[in-house]
This record gives C-alpha cells, structure tokens and sequence, in this order.
C-alpha cells in the first residue's frame, strides 16, 4: 500500500468530518444568503486546503502522490481565500469557484486511484469520489441558470456524500494497515 494512504488516513477521515459538516449545515439551512454561502464555502475550502497542504508537506518528497495533495491543498487555500475576500460575489462567479475547484480535485483524486488500483482493491472508491467531483463541477459549469438556491441542495448533499465516502476510504485504509500490523 502506498504510504501517502497510510501515513494521511487520518486527513480523509478529518476532511470526511469537515465535507459532512458542510453538507449538513447547508441542507438544515437551505435559506441561506448568497453572502453567507460564499462565507461558509470560503471556510470550508480554507479548512480542507489547509488539512490537505499540511499532509502533504508532511509527506516525504519522494512518495508518488503527495503533489496531488499540495496542489490540492494550495487550490484550496487559493479559493477559500478569494471567496472569503470577496463575499459579495455573484451567483455565477460562486458557481465556477466550486465548480473548478470539485472538477481539478476530482482529476486529482482519479489519477491517485488509478495509481492505488494495483494495490489497494478498494481504491474505487477513492475514484469514485473522483469522478462524482468531476461530474458535479460539469453539471454546474453547464447548467449555470439553475439558480443558486436550488443549487444549495445539490452543493450540500454532494459534500454529505463525499464526506461519508472520504470516511469510508478512511476507515478501509485504516484497516488494512492493522490488519498488515498484525500479521
């Protein structure tokens, strides 16, 4: 198993935690203000680019992946910060800020489970996230008029769902390294 999965398992649990969070704030609170959303999306890209540069400057240079987590992470940190510096963005230019950003992070996290596949079976899932990352930024670059309220629903079920699947992943890796502990 790749030791950029088994050093970070705690971070895709932590940025499980952090996704579901998100999700569940906006589905509770789906009247929320274009300002406020802007808010609490800034935040929420910080907190997960943040966690995410962390990993991987803690990671050892040579480890195959961990450019994936920089520039995941810097990505993050780069549209938290311009979302939380200029709340009072529109609906169109919040709606590519979280479509570019699920897009290029759901292409990182493709390439790192299709390197994982050869020894990871479950890497799947990872891919999975993927690819729902993916799709989501490409329904929302190419369905743009849906309207930013309905939009809160999708943006919040999609973080509840890759949350609990970052958990998933998470708890499978985990598992397998006490498993290879123990044998």
């Amino acid at each position: 198993m790749p030791i950029i999965l088994v050093r970070n398992w705690p971070t895709l649990a932590l940025r499980g935690l952090l996704a579901i969070a998100f999700g569940l704030l906006l589905l509770v609170w789906p009247a929320v203000s274009l300002t406020a959303l802007v808010l609490l999306f800034g935040l929420f890209a910080i907190l997960d680019g943040g966690i995410a540069l962390m990993a991987g400057l803690q990671t050892p240079a040579r480890v195959q992946g961990r450019w994936m987590l920089l520039l995941g992470g810097v990505l993050g940190l780069a549209v938290g910060c311009l979302a939380l510096g200029w709340p009072r963005l529109t609906a169109l230019a919040l709606l590519y800020l979280i479509a570019f950003r699920a897009i290029i992070i759901g292409l990182a996290e493709v390439f790192t489970a299709a390197g994982l596949l050869r020894e990871l079976a479950d890497a799947w899932l990872l891919a999975l996230v993927g690819l729902l990352s993916i799709a989501f930024g490409t329904v929302l670059v190419l369905a743009p008029a849906t309207g930013l309220l309905a939009l809160i629903w999708v943006i919040g079920a999609y973080a509840l769902v890759i949350g609990v699947a970052l958990m998933a992943t998470a708890a499978l890796v985990r598992e397998h390294v006490s498993s290879m502990l123990t044998t």
